[in-house]
């Protein structure tokens, strides 16, 4: 199931979902709208190895915007930053950036129970398009579980995804390899 707005709303209340900084505006009735932070980042090499630290660039978005282009992956984040303790989040693009030719996640679009920090962004277009820094970018979506959670991601020694930042981070799939 699907949390409604006044269920967003109440779980906010109580703490249970966090959104920092928090607009009234930026509720739907079932979603809530996240905005483009102002750093992006692209990989310094263009061959990948998934048993590699792969290390990232960062640059920040100019005033008069960005212009994504079809031959770069970007990493970007969300000006907001998130806690969901009892609920599974969906990131989801916004139609309006789906009509734009804007990806803004390859596979991870769920959060886990527990995940407490700023989205990255996984961003690839389909031609050349000017982003700007806050403008909204996506969706969070709320689901109910069902049953207990033996171990919420914020507290798995395992999870790679931990350390609070505002800046996208990069791959750690090479973790899974040590």
């Amino acid at each position: 199931m699907i949390l409604t707005d006044k269920e967003i709303l109440a779980n906010i209340t109580t703490a249970r979902i966090v959104i920092e900084p928090f607009r009234i505006e930026s509720l739907g009735s079932n979603s809530y709208d996240v905005h483009l932070g102002k750093t992006l980042a692209t990989y310094q090499q263009y061959e990948l190895d998934a048993k590699a630290h792969n290390l990232i660039s960062y640059f920040e978005i100019p005033e008069d915007g960005f212009v994504l282009l079809p031959s770069v992956f970007y990493l970007g984040v969300t000006e907001e930053y998130t806690e969901t303790l009892d609920h599974v989040p969906f990131l989801e693009g916004k139609s309006s950036i789906g009509r734009l030719g804007i990806d803004i996640h390859a596979t991870a679009g769920k959060g886990d129970i527990g995940f407490c920090n700023y989205w990255t962004l996984e961003i690839s277009v389909k031609q050349p398009v000017r982003v700007y820094a806050g403008m909204p970018i996506g969706q969070l979506i709320y689901f109910d579980v069902k049953g207990e959670i033996e171990t919420p991601y914020n507290k798995k020694e395992s999870a790679k995804y931990n350390n609070r930042t505002a800046l996208p981070v990069e791959s750690m799939m090479w973790r899974n390899f040590k």
